[in-house]
């Protein structure tokens, strides 16, 4: 296997990892929110959509994408800390998912 081959397989089972995180969570959800909710002109949709919401409908689902049509993958993230701060003082823990943001973090931005 390639270099690259290897790290789209990375980046494939840190998507399902994510994936996995929020159904444990209880936090994926089976339909989309409405269209207008991603014409959103703030980071992550923030005033549109929960971040797990963004993570997703937004991220996971463009990442699908990007990998099936074997397009290039993005040369950088940096949405672990984005995770972190949504988890803060909530009831439930993120830290599997933030564990999760944070090896595709590190992948995508070649460290």
């Amino acid at each position: 296997m390639t270099e690259s081959g290897n790290l789209i397989g990375q980046v494939a089972d840190c998507l399902l990892g994510i994936e996995m995180e929020l159904r444990n969570l209880g936090l994926w959800e089976s339909e989309a929110p409405p269209e207008e909710a991603f014409q959103s002109a703030q980071p992550f949709c923030l005033d549109t959509l929960e971040f797990t919401q963004w993570l997703q409908f937004v991220f996971v689902a463009r990442m699908k994408v990007i990998i099936e049509n074997d397009h290039a993958l993005p040369s950088a993230s940096g949405i672990a800390p984005m995770a972190e701060e949504h988890f803060r003082g909530r009831r439930e823990s993120g830290d599997r998912l933030v564990r999760e943001l944070e090896a595709i973090d590190r992948l995508l931005s070649g460290e």
